[in-house]
């Protein structure tokens, strides 16, 4: 489903390099749950923000499904990865002055042909599987914060993506909350055959995934 050749990644200022990716090459398969774990500043959000098309490598090959991404422009980009891709992040990164329902439905706006009535439908089926049904019509001020990541999981998930790429997901949570956001993430995984990336610095998390890819200053090192 994703693979990358060759990978690298620098960031260059006037007076300094610093090498973000080295080397990396990788393969994640359709159905996949595989975690990325390391410390800070070792590549693991950079190595998320190349697989979810969000930054350009500075060399190397960015493949998914077997499509060749190098040299796209940003507007094909972002056609394939409103299809392709649904996105977590640690913060939530929802619109504080939408409903519920309504931050859910935003990634289908960009699709052509989805009608109104339609992009109510799939949001409420999403919030459905997260299990907020009853929270449509909520502020994300009135939630909590395992409720705001269930949202977020819902609008990830609303465009009926391959894969999810989850920045860590469960990072501002208490650890009932986070087993809870882990659990939807394995049903979504398991039942849907979703791919599923998911960045975490929890160790308990990482060993109920499929594998788990070790980085240590911008390299693979398993």
């Amino acid at each position: 489903m994703i693979t990358l050749k060759n990978l690298e990644k620098v960031y260059q200022t006037d007076e300094i390099e610093t090498v973000a990716l080295n080397n990396i090459n990788l393969a994640i398969n359709k159905g996949e749950f595989v975690s990325v774990m390391g410390p800070s500043g070792c590549g693991k959000s950079t190595l998320l923000n190349m697989m979810g098309l969000l930054d350009i490598p500075t060399n190397g090959i960015v493949e998914i499904d077997e499509v060749e991404i190098n040299g796209w422009k940003d507007k094909k980009l972002a056609r394939f990865r409103n299809h392709k891709l649904g996105f977590i992040f640690q913060s939530f990164h929802l619109i504080n002055d939408l409903p519920v329902l309504d931050n859910v439905e935003l990634p289908l706006l960009y699709r052509n042909g989805v009608s109104g009535k339609e992009r109510k439908r799939r949001a409420q089926e999403a919030l459905g599987k997260v299990g907020l049904s009853a929270r449509t019509k909520h502020y994300p001020g009135q939630l909590s914060g395992g409720q705001k990541q269930r949202v977020a999981i819902a609008r990830a998930i609303v465009g009926q993506p391959d894969i999810i790429l989850a920045d860590e997901p469960t990072g501002n949570l208490d650890s009932k909350m986070g087993m809870e956001i882990m659990e939807i993430l394995e049903n979504l995984n398991k039942e849907e055959n979703t791919t599923v990336i998911m960045v975490t610095h929890d160790e308990k998390l990482a060993k109920r995934t499929n594998r788990i890819i070790h980085l240590f200053d911008g390299m693979q090192v398993n």
